[in-house]
């Protein structure tokens, strides 16, 4: 949606989806506006719960076949599993996207991986398309004014115009922009700690074989897993950027991660985005 800044004032229940890179601040933001009445839709949490909560759990059941006493525990009903997953924890859904590389080493191999990966894209597409749902939800159930919509890092991935064109009819798209001052520390935090990511499957391709020339292997299967996920985030995030934009230039409105860190309430975040609205006013 665009507004004036008198008209995003007067909107009475608020809807702002958080577009960006992981790492910077949307799920702070997040958590600071659902302290505040705001509600809290967070995609990944939504994938995770609903669309990839079955797949999650025949890959631990699986995994547990492998072992004679939780095999016949299984086959004869006597336990039973479920994901415990926790909007400030999503462990099982990074766990089930999983790393590629050496399966000795944590790593997948590229058919299952590309499979976990085009999984990962249908749940995310329709997490997204379940918006409207949950903001008639967060009014009618739960009595809260106003809906965050946190969204994975991926979102700019997709290519599914359908989805970029529902969260523009019904939120507010906010893009947070990393200044290149901080795109270093940006990208060294994500390779100090590398996480399972979702890639393009074109991207995939052709960073899986730039790796092995550069390494000199043959292989995905000699791949170390870590090493791969950090040699591949500097062009993950460069490649994104863009897109971000091109979701950004016609239907929202962007912010810079240093103003975002700024902010310490409902008040702040309320002036960031008309401070946004403004300024594309005055650029226009």
């Amino acid at each position: 949606m665009k507004f004036t800044v008198e008209e995003f004032r007067a909107w009475p229940h608020k809807c702002v989806t958080l577009l960006g890179m992981s790492g910077v601040g949307k799920t702070h933001l997040s958590a600071m506006l659902r302290r505040q009445d705001w509600f809290h839709y967070s995609g990944d949490y939504r994938i995770g719960t609903r669309y990839l909560d079955e797949p999650i759990l025949d890959l631990v059941k699986a995994h547990a076949m492998r072992d004679p006493f939780l095999r016949e525990l299984l086959r004869r009903d006597w336990i039973s599993m479920r994901n415990n997953i926790k909007v400030t924890d999503l462990g099982p859904v990074m766990s089930f996207v999983g790393k590629l590389g050496n399966p000795e080493r944590g790593g997948l191999g590229l058919e299952e991986f590309s499979r976990r990966q085009a999984l990962y894209r249908q749940a995310e597409i329709a997490a997204m398309l379940d918006l409207p749902e949950f903001v008639r939800k967060a009014q009618d159930i739960y009595n809260y004014p106003h809906l965050v919509n946190d969204v994975g890092g991926s979102l700019c991935e997709l290519d599914e115009p359908r989805v970029i064109d529902l969260l523009a009819a019904h939120s507010l798209i906010l893009y947070i922009r990393v200044p290149e001052v901080d795109e270093i520390k940006l990208i060294e935090r994500a390779q100090a700690d590398p996480k399972p990511l979702y890639y393009r499957p074109d991207f995939l391709r052709e960073a899986v074989s730039d790796y092995l020339a550069e390494r000199g292997l043959d292989y995905v299967a000699e791949i170390e897993p870590d090493d791969f996920t950090r040699w591949v985030f500097p062009r993950l995030f460069h490649s994104r950027v863009p897109r971000y934009e091109a979701i950004a230039r016609p239907h929202g409105y962007t912010v810079s991660s240093e103003d975002v860190a700024q902010v310490r309430d409902e008040q702040d975040f309320l002036q960031l985005v008309e401070s946004a609205i403004a300024a594309q006013a005055v650029a226009a």
